[in-house]
């Protein structure tokens, strides 16, 4: 009988290259690096929400391959694209709790039946360690930004042209779509 051991938060801080992943039942899970179009995405996400933060306070902005630690059974951490956390004062630790918002933009494998189950779950996981919204950007579909927030299953749809939000999870933000494809 081979047995394994979970990995833990430290196996987390050292991942080869100092490489963006996650911990998902008890398994060190390595993200690949995103494309351009993908990271330029999730940086104008960061970006505006970072100009809401120095405006309006309420919490921090995070940029991409920023870990955040949680205690749920199947998972114990996040590394979204793009997030807003109501945290104090940042550590040079991973941050402590889920982000109350958290931009996940799609890669290049993002696509297809597996992608979308697994999406969902990641969702659901988001949701039950307490982040508010979850914002899955789409940029080769027509919709470009689905909102889901917790517990409604139908998310609201952003196009070109429309100014999505993350309600009540970042209250008064608003970002422009186009700007996702500047």
């Amino acid at each position: 009988m081979k047995t394994t051991t979970p990995a833990t938060i430290d196996d987390l801080y050292r991942v080869p290259g100092n490489g963006k992943a996650e911990i998902v039942n008890g398994e060190l899970v390595r993200m690949s690096p995103t494309g351009g179009r993908p990271a330029l995405a999730g940086a104008a996400i960061y970006v505006s929400l970072r100009q809401h933060q120095k405006l309006k306070g309420g919490g921090l902005a995070y940029p991409d391959n920023v870990g955040f630690i949680v205690d749920l059974p199947r998972r114990k951490s996040f590394s979204p694209d793009a997030a807003f956390h109501r945290s104090t004062t940042p550590t040079m630790k991973f941050v402590e709790g889920a982000p109350v918002f958290a931009a996940e933009v799609r890669s290049e494998g993002d696509y297809g039946d597996a992608a979308e189950e697994s999406m969902a779950r990641k969702r659901a996981d988001y949701f039950a360690a307490g982040t508010l919204v979850v914002w899955d950007v789409d940029l080769l579909g027509a919709d470009v930004v689905r909102v889901f927030r917790a517990p409604q299953p139908e998310p609201t749809v952003y196009r070109r042209g429309d100014l999505a939000e993350a309600e009540p999870a970042v209250p008064g933000w608003r970002m422009p779509v186009d700007e996702l494809f500047e």
